[in-house]
């Protein structure tokens, strides 16, 4: 039984490693941060959809415009949270949105 638990906490341990390394964000600085175009959010699809904020993906050595759209949450998310740009002493850099 505990050479069981010991396994399963091991495991546990594993994969936690790999879903925190996975979640890592490399940042691409610019020192402008490119404009976003005006976006018209259409009507929901359905009441359970949720809108996905636009985002921003780097392409080809610069950042890209992704448009938002509606999407339905997966299982036991609900909300979503949009992305963002920061800045710290090397530039600007889009922190991408996620569900929660």
């Amino acid at each position: 039984m505990k050479k069981h638990l010991l396994a399963v906490v091991i495991l546990l341990g594993v994969f936690t490693g790999i879903s925190q390394s996975t979640q890592a964000q490399v940042h691409f600085y610019v020192n402008v941060r490119p404009a976003a175009p005006v976006v018209v959010r259409p009507v929901a699809p359905s009441p359970r959809h949720v809108w996905v904020e636009d985002e921003w993906t780097w392409r080809e050595g610069a950042y890209v415009h992704v448009p938002g759209y509606w999407a339905v949450p997966p299982p036991h998310r609900r909300v979503w949270v949009a992305g963002y740009w920061a800045h710290e002493r090397r530039g600007h850099y889009w922190v991408a949105g996620h569900w929660r």
